[in-house]
């Protein structure tokens, strides 16, 4: 274990903010992880990942604690299905291509979205169709309390839209090592009637997909609407589609006709934030170094150079002015430091 001092972040948040970490420490084990916690000179302690899902507005002050713990194992195996095992570290991309390599199937749809395995649990990462939870079993986490280890199943893990409990009641509380998914090996149950991937395999040429060939007309979409952060800072989708009753559906409605809409419930209607936001002329605006994607509403760039501060004052705004057009509060979905 090395304790580094003065440690530019920029390399490890996709936003590319260039903040420093007074204290810094990559933990390749458990055990290694283990006993960074127990050290009692850092009483303050952060926890960083992939800092896919993060907007760093200051200098830190804790002691950064960077998972890089990595490995993936298949742990049993029947006619259909198998158990995969996948440490916090490993990128997520990456898991579903060694999925998709030896033809296992549920997480296709979840192709190319930014960050490791162990923040797709606390997040219940999701896209086109398919959320962690649909392909979840259960994940390992170590207690900051306690320093130990606990195993949570999926319904301890109490998922919601783009929520957990590490997100509710164990926020800060737990760090996950290793999740563990049930996949199918064959009988593969493909969801491509979700935005556009059906039009996206018809260009394709394929009429009978496979799981590979939904994760690439997955990735051709995101690639179309998403800016790359190795070339833009982005950390995807800045906030969460917002829910609202249908009362307050049918009262926008009257006034905008052609909004975008989905039903949840008997009285709760899921809208598009991209729309909103778009509508609110946000799309494509610059602010300088920063400012939002021109093609999807919902990603906040920095073109380089941006504080974040200046991106965080953004999202304010953009919070704001939504609240006063459409009376709906928009939630953020990265978090903020």
């Amino acid at each position: 274990m090395q304790i580094h001092q003065n440690i530019s972040l920029k390399p490890y948040n996709t936003f590319g903010i260039d903040v420093q970490a007074k204290h810094f420490v990559s933990a390749s084990s458990v055990n290694e992880l283990k006993d960074i916690l127990n050290l009692k000179k850092y009483p303050n302690k952060l926890i960083l990942g992939g800092g896919s899902n993060l907007l760093l507005t200051k200098d830190q002050d804790a002691l950064i604690i960077h998972i890089n713990l990595k490995g993936i194992k298949t742990i049993s195996e029947g006619d259909n299905h198998v158990l995969v095992s996948a440490n916090a570290g490993e990128n997520w991309h990456d898991f579903v291509l060694w999925c998709l390599e030896r033809g296992f199937g549920g997480v296709e749809n979840l192709s190319l979205i930014p960050g490791k395995v162990g923040a797709a649990p606390i997040q219940n990462i999701g896209a086109y169709g398919v959320e962690l939870k649909d392909v979840f079993v259960s994940c390992d986490a170590l207690s900051i309390e306690t320093n130990t280890l606990k195993s949570f199943d999926r319904d301890e893990c109490n998922f919601g839209y783009r929520s957990s409990i590490f997100k509710t009641h164990a926020k800060g509380k737990y760090i996950i090592t290793s999740v563990t998914f049930r996949l199918s090996k064959k009988h593969h149950e493909l969801h491509t009637d979700y935005g556009a991937i059906a039009s996206r395999l018809d260009k394709m040429d394929i009429k009978e997909p496979s799981i590979s060939a939904v994760s690439n007309a997955v990735i051709a979409i995101r690639k179309s609407k998403l800016p790359d952060p190795r070339d833009i800072g982005n950390s995807g989708s800045f906030f969460k589609n917002p829910v609202i009753t249908k009362t307050h559906c049918e009262h926008l409605l009257r006034e905008f006709k052609d909004m975008p809409h989905y039903p949840l419930s008997d009285d709760q209607v899921k809208i598009p934030a991209g729309w909103l936001i778009e509508q609110a002329g946000f799309k494509g605006k610059h602010f300088g170094s920063y400012g939002v994607h021109k093609n999807q509403a919902l990603v906040l760039v920095n073109y380089g150079g941006a504080k974040g501060e200046d991106l965080f004052r953004l999202s304010k705004l953009i919070q704001k002015t939504i609240k006063r057009l459409y009376g709906i509060s928009l939630e953020a979905e990265v978090n903020i430091l």
